[in-house]
């Protein structure tokens, strides 16, 4: 009851009620900043993670000799391999697609229907209906959206392809071109995929690349990308002596950890606002208890113990913390439940493109809000509220009542 007067302060002293409405807005923004961008970061990661290996393996099994032969049986030996989803061969290559005037470089993908249908391209890539059915013989493609874009490609047209290692010649390796008929167009959402990838049948893409009967590589899916690095040995042992198992960890390293390190310094350095937050607690309890010097003294003659004192400014601070961590959280997690469509409302109003797809990859800002995440902060913000007000307290605790009542 105490602390509640006193955090209710009378007109003469209005100053030290607006420092603490100060201090909780600045503790209700650090805490809100906090889990939004944690929780954007985290989605980043996740979508991109979700999107790069729905397309690419969890672990790649390539040839110490250049390409994969006998890539069938190996594959089949690699099904068996307990903790082993999916696998499949593909052929990788690079190539310039071109129509009319419009060039771009792209990476050809041979790979076969059936294996093309487990993955996000035929999953949410919004493939047109019985594109698969029609994705075999010499002259099928599938496009990305974006590159379609970028070249004026339309379904049902061509789009040639140019390979710079093609027919060998008395004169020497000619390029290779051929035009392909494009049965549809696909669009998983990011925008490394979109704008730069073609498939084609893996028979067809073998030819192309001049690649015989082998592959570049089997594409492995794994039950738990994150912790099944220990089949490595096992796999490698599957697929055949001259091989070797390269995990995602290992093609986008420097991609993820940057996403990570990134993350940390963000954390840091937000956690600043909350720091700032609780200084202002410790100003503004510090002068309530210079301002209230007279009435703790009062309360000490009528029997109140230091402990009793110290309370009521401990209370009277951390109630500031808590209201403040707790507005914050709602502000939030409602803010990273609508965070979408908070980005367009933004883009629509400022005329911009926030969060643009070019140089994140994604085509929405995701956001995944992580328990654990959420806790640390919450935990971290009441934690450095609940210290700020220890030393106002205890001064206030340590107070000497005849000191203070001798000029009343």
């Amino acid at each position: 009851m105490i602390a509640a007067r006193y955090l209710r302060a009378k007109r003469q002293e209005s100053f030290i009620s607006v420092i603490s409405l100060f201090s909780l807005i600045g503790i209700a923004l650090g805490v809100a900043t906090l889990i939004i961008v944690m929780s954007v970061m985290n989605g980043f990661r996740v979508e991109l993670l979700k999107s790069i290996l729905g397309l690419s393996g969890h672990v790649t099994i390539q040839s110490q000799l250049g390409t994969v032969p006998a890539y069938d049986q190996a594959t089949a030996r690699i099904l068996k391999v307990p903790g082993v989803v999916e696998a499949y061969p593909i052929v990788d290559g690079r190539g310039l697609a071109s129509n009319d005037n419009a060039n771009d470089g792209v990476v050809v993908r041979g790979i076969r229907a059936a294996d093309l249908a487990k993955t996000p391209v035929a999953d949410n890539g919004k493939l047109l209906p019985g594109a698969l059915d029609y994705f075999k013989g010499d002259d099928a493609v599938i496009v990305g959206r974006g590159l379609a874009a970028k070249l004026g490609l339309r379904v049902g047209g061509d789009i040639t392809l140019l390979a710079p290692k093609g027919n060998v010649t008395p004169f020497g390796t000619t390029p290779r071109v051929k035009a392909y008929r494009i049965l549809s167009f696909f669009h998983v959402g990011n925008t490394l995929y979109d704008n730069n990838y073609v498939f084609l049948p893996l028979e067809e893409a073998q030819d192309y690349f001049n690649y015989g009967d082998t592959v570049s590589g089997i594409e492995v899916m794994l039950a738990d990308p994150e912790s099944d690095l220990g089949l490595l040995p096992a796999l490698t042992k599957a697929a055949g002596p001259t091989s070797r198992a390269v995990p995602w960890q290992d093609l986008n390293s420097a991609f993820f950890e940057a996403i990570q390190v990134e993350a940390n310094v963000m954390f840091l350095i937000l956690s600043l606002i909350i720091l700032v937050a609780a200084l202002n607690i410790i100003a503004g309890l510090t002068m309530l208890v210079k301002d209230k010097s007279p009435d703790i003294a009062i309360l000490r003659t009528m029997g109140a113990t230091r402990g009793a004192v110290m309370r009521v400014f401990f209370i009277a601070g951390a109630s500031i913390g808590v209201t403040g961590t707790i507005l914050g959280l709602i502000i939030g997690v409602v803010f990273c439940a609508n965070i979408e469509n908070i980005r367009q409302a933004l883009s629509k109003l400022t005329g911009t493109t926030l969060f643009d797809p070019t140089v994140y990859f994604l085509s929405r800002m995701p956001a995944e809000m992580a328990p654990r995440q959420v806790a640390a902060v919450v935990v971290m913000a009441l934690v450095l509220t609940f210290l700020a007000t220890l030393y106002p307290s205890w001064r206030a605790a340590r107070l000497d009542p005849v000191e203070a009542l001798r000029y009343e």
